[in-house]
């Protein structure tokens, strides 16, 4: 099993989860991380670290977020660059934690 980013990092992209990974795991797109299912050990640490919880355990996501399964497989595969150190959150995270539905704002 691997861990998947969902939905809630999109326009956020808090990075405390990148500074816990042992395994430098998260790979960063212009908006959102994902991780990387060919790297990621299970090990959970990444979980408690996100503050808008967008981690979940494969096994754990919900329903109507088993697409980002996928993503997170297509987009870490896609080039992006792996990210092994925590930066500033985008600058207008805070107006974005709290809301759903934000597929469309996703940046490739």
């Amino acid at each position: 099993m691997t861990h998947v980013v969902m939905e809630s990092c999109i326009r956020c992209r808090y990075t405390d989860c990148v500074d816990v990974c042992p395994v430098d795991c998260f790979r960063e797109g212009p908006n959102m991380l994902v991780i990387d299912p060919d790297e990621c050990i299970d090990c959970a640490v990444c979980i408690p670290e996100c503050p808008v919880d967008a981690i979940r355990a494969e096994e754990d996501v919900p329903p109507e977020q088993e697409h980002m399964i996928r993503l997170n497989v297509e987009l870490a595969r896609s080039g992006w660059p792996s990210i092994t150190r925590a930066k500033g959150a985008l600058p207008d995270a805070d107006a974005w934690k709290d809301r759903s539905g934000k597929l469309a704002e996703l940046k490739r």
